[in-house]
């Protein structure tokens, strides 16, 4: 069974920052590219950033320069660290196998002005 779970949202002001965390169990962690998409209310869902099982990243111009993306293959885990987080960031964040259609159930994320 294939299960990615979600960490690390919540309410913050802008400006401030946030860390997300994925962690996935049933596959071959290193294996996999994996992705972060959101979700705002009312909004279609966005590709936020890509990772390779290399570690090679590739993000969505909306948060270049702001979001980090990481992953630790040992602890099957990815990263999304969130800085200078603003308004337009708020919605629910999910982790994706790159490629595959398995989801997290997604975290939420609000960013107050």
């Amino acid at each position: 069974q294939v299960h990615l779970v979600e960490s690390g949202g919540g309410l913050v002001q802008l400006g401030g920052s946030l860390r997300l965390s994925c962690t996935t169990s049933g596959i071959t962690f290193s294996d996999f590219d994996l992705a972060w998409w959101r979700q705002g209310l009312g909004k279609q869902r966005e590709l936020v950033a890509r990772i390779t099982g290399g570690g090679e990243t590739v993000y969505t111009d909306s948060v270049k320069g702001r979001f980090t993306l990481s992953r630790d293959n040992a602890k099957n885990t990815m990263y999304l660290q969130m800085n200078s987080l603003k308004p337009e960031d708020t919605a629910t964040y999910y982790c994706k196998l790159r490629w595959f259609d398995y989801w997290g159930r997604g975290t939420q994320v609000t960013v107050s002005s």
